[in-house]
This record gives structure tokens, sequence and C-alpha cells, in this order.
């Protein structure tokens, strides 16, 4: 059955206004009658839940799937539910592919294992891989038992692999051909599948042993001689990736190639399936927004309408950190104390220094982690990058810390209170400019995301420097 076409962006807000309208509706009806008691009641109720479901569904039936995760996905956690119960389970699978991990998980936990066994059979093999990890073991088990051997392989073989390699992108819907045919006979053989897949865009030429030797782009196909063989127009200059290959590095190589599918292959050279730019459009997304949880330090996709509880159980461990280095920059002051009963203005100039470092710390730290993700980033030339990102908040530092200091001088007369200003300012951008570069380089140099609370470690480091800085040179130059 196919689905109904998407919906336009602009048309989702609207969407989601009606389906509230409708949820909210249904449950005043029901609340009303419920109220209103009677002998008839149980059938006046009836008939009006009918009726209200009725309406909700016609308006479900004209969504796509697509669409409908996307209201699961905004919707509160009762109002997600109940419009969740008038799905129909033929989308099962595919709404709970597309919805966020912290709203399939609250799905999932409301279906029985019958629901949860034929939405995900009526899902592709990489499709169920996608999803397996928010699903019951013993599901997972009968899901195997109930499979071929052929796709009971291949999800297993696409479940061994790391979450951000080739091979857990990787799907089987491909076509094959072989180089003796002539283009004709090709033609005749999609003529004959019907359905093609998706992103079609060459076929992949194989030996009989399926080890790859080229590929076959669509255009040649259908502007060659149809006469001609396989062989003679194969295109054997192709991409070819490897299963344990890294996902990020295949995604730029299919915007550098402007690829639309890859075939995947192992060591040996046999085919084994190929990774299309759906999935590669998918992960950079998914990636995009686990980076930056964890430059929040959030460790999970959190849903929008979690429990107090989870929501806070997730947010614990860097909120910790956070309450750590506040402590530590609150002492930094308490050194100070003196210097700032000498000197009130003190007080007032130091938040200054710590914000303007933590906005220029945050613009290293964006600008590297991006490099690292991107590959941008290597020995040959980081070097270079630190000492121009030291160039440009050395620069910074002279510009902006020189107008903080005429600022201060103007403000409080003080021509010694200035030029501390400006000395605070032009250190404390050195300080994190460098921390910028130092904390996502010692995060990936022990093997953990560059990204990972970053921006919670750049804040305790900008801070508890700035104040030391600032209220060190007043202690030393002004207090004396």
């Amino acid at each position: 059955m196919s689905a109904p076409p998407k919906s336009a962006p602009e048309t989702l807000e609207q969407t989601l206004a009606q389906v509230q309208a409708l949820l909210d509706k249904q449950k005043l009806v029901e609340t009303l009658v419920h109220r209103q008691g009677g002998p008839r009641h149980e059938l006046v109720e009836n008939l009006v839940h009918k009726q209200n479901l009725a309406e909700l569904q016609k308006k479900l039936d004209e969504l796509h799937p697509a669409d409908v995760a996307y209201l699961l996905d905004v919707l509160p956690v009762d109002e997600r539910l109940r419009l969740w119960e008038q799905v129909k389970p033929e989308w099962d699978g595919e709404i709970l592919l597309e919805v966020s991990d912290g709203v399939r998980e609250s799905l999932v936990a409301r279906m029985n294992r019958r629901e949860l066994l034929a939405a995900a059979t009526a899902l592709d093999t990489d499709e169920i891989a996608d999803i397996a990890p928010d699903l019951p073991r013993d599901v997972i088990e009968e899901l195997l038992a109930s499979l071929d051997t052929q796709k009971r392989a291949r999800l297993q073989s696409t479940l061994s692999y790391p979450e951000d390699t080739v091979g857990a992108l990787m799907d089987y819907d491909m076509v094959t051909v072989r180089a003796d045919v002539s283009l004709e006979v090709a033609m005749r053989y999609l003529r004959r599948l019907g359905e093609l897949p998706d992103q079609l865009d060459k076929l992949f030429v194989v030996e009989r042993d399926d080890r790859l030797i080229g590929v076959l782009p669509l255009k040649k196909l259908l502007t060659a001689d149809p006469d001609s063989t396989v062989a003679q127009v194969i295109a054997e200059d192709m991409v070819v990736f490897r299963p344990a290959d890294d996902a990020r590095e295949a995604a730029q190589a299919f915007e550098r190639y402007d690829l639309v599918a890859a075939p995947v292959a192992d060591e040996a050279g046999k085919l084994l399936g190929r990774i299309t730019v759906d999935a590669v459009v998918d992960y950079i997304r998914a990636s995009s927004e686990a980076e930056m949880l964890s430059m929040a330090g959030l460790k999970e996709d959190e849903d929008l309408f979690a429990t107090v509880w989870k929501a806070a159980r997730n947010r614990w461990t860097w909120l910790g950190v956070n309450l750590f280095t506040a402590f530590i920059a609150s002492r930094v002051i308490g050194l100070f104390e003196g210097s700032i009963e000498k000197l009130a203005a003190l007080a007032a100039l130091m938040p200054i220094v710590a914000g303007i470092g933590g906005n220029t710390g945050n613009q290293t730290i964006t600008l590297i982690i991006r490099g690292l993700a991107l590959g941008y980033i290597q020995p040959s030339n980081a070097r270079r990058l630190i000492l121009k990102e030291l160039g440009v908040a050395a620069l910074n530092g002279l510009l902006w810390g020189g107008l903080v200091g005429l600022l201060a001088y103007g403000l409080y007369d003080n021509a010694g209170l200035g030029g501390v200003m400006m000395l605070a300012m032009f250190l404390n951008l050195l300080v994190a400019a460098l921390a910028g570069i130092v904390i996502p380089f010692t995060l990936q140099k022990l093997k953990r995301d560059p990204a990972l609370g970053s921006s919670v470690l750049l804040t305790a480091t900008t801070d508890s420097m700035g104040f030391f800085i600032f209220l060190g040179l007043a202690t030393v130059l002004l207090t004396h």
C-alpha cells in the first residue's frame, strides 16, 4: 500500500494544530458525556468516541508516515500515545524509523510483542538494524528466528558493525549484472524487476563469485548502443567502500564526489551491499544532533516531554562537573576578596573579562570541532591552525581590550584600572583560544567525542582564568 504524499513543510504546523484540536475535542467531549451519566450514558459515550476517532483517523490517513512521525515527536506524552493508538498498523515500522530515539523508546514501551514483531517484519534488513537497539531482546531473538536464512545472516552482519561505520549504514537493495551480457538484456532484466530500489543511479557489475569489477551508470545503459555488452561501457573507476570504513569519511566522500549510491565490498572485492545518499544524510543529521547535545553535556537524545526524573538524570553528569568548576571559580574570586574590598570597581568589571573570553573560546572550539569532524585538520596543518587562532585572539585582545580599557578609564577616572582591564582582556582571550584548541584535541586523543562536554569545560576555563588574570593583575598593580 503506497503512502500519501509528504506534506509541505509550511503546512506541518497547521496540521499539528488541527490534530491537537481534534485530540482536545475528543478529550473534552468524552469528559462531558462521562459526567452527565444517565441510562444511555455508555451508548452516547461510545458513539461520541467513535465519531471523534473517525475524524482523527481521516486526518491521519491524509498524512505521510514521516509527517505522522513529526507529530509524535512534538506532542506531549499523553497526546502522543493517544495519536499512536490511531496509527495504521502497517505504518508502525516506518514511523518507528522516523521518530527520534527518545520518542521511539516511549512508543516501543506501549507495544506488545506481537505488534513489535509485525512492525519489524515489514521493514528491510538494514531498517530493522536501525531500530533493533530499542527492541526487547526476546523480540530480536524471535525476529531472527522468523527470518529466512539470507535475511537473518544480513541482519546479524549489520548488527555486528559498530554504529559509526559504513557497515552499519549499508543496505542490500541493489541490482547486479554480469559483464558479458548486452545492454538490451540488462534493460529487459530491469523491466522484469518491476519496482527498482530507491537511489538507483548505477548497476553493479560482478563476476560469478560476486566479485565487484565495475559499475554501469544508468545514463550509459539508456544512451549506449543496446547491442553493446556491459563490459564495453563499464566504469571501472569507481568509489568503493569497506564495511569497516568510518561513516564520517564516507559522508565526506559522498559530498566530494556527488555520489548517489556506492558499492560496499570486503577486502577480497566481494560485493556485500551498498550505501546510499539518504543513509548518509540521515547519518549526518543524527551526528549533528548528537554533537550539539554533547557540547551541552547531554548524554543522549532526550525526549522533549520525557519525565522530570529521566530528563534530570540525563543532565546530572555535566551539571555536576559544572558545579565543581563553578566552585573553583568562586574560590579564585575568594583569593582576592581584599583587593575587591579596596577597589569595588573590580567586582563590576571582572564579568566582562570572563564573558568576552568565553565568547572567543566558543568561536575557536566550534571551528576546531567542525574541522576535526570534516577531516580538515591533519598533523601537517595543525601547527599552522593553532598559530592562526592565537593570532586572531591576540589581535582581538588588543583591539577590544584597548576599547574596554578606555571605557573603564572613562567610567572610573583611573588610568591604572584601564590598563589592567586591557591587559587582562588580551591575556584571557589568548587563554580562551588556547582552551578552545586544547579541549577538543585532548578529547580526541583520549578516543572520546571532541564535542563531549566541551562547552562546559571551556566555560570553566575561561571563567576561572579570567577572574584569576584580572584580579591577579589588579592586586599586583593597583592595590599595593
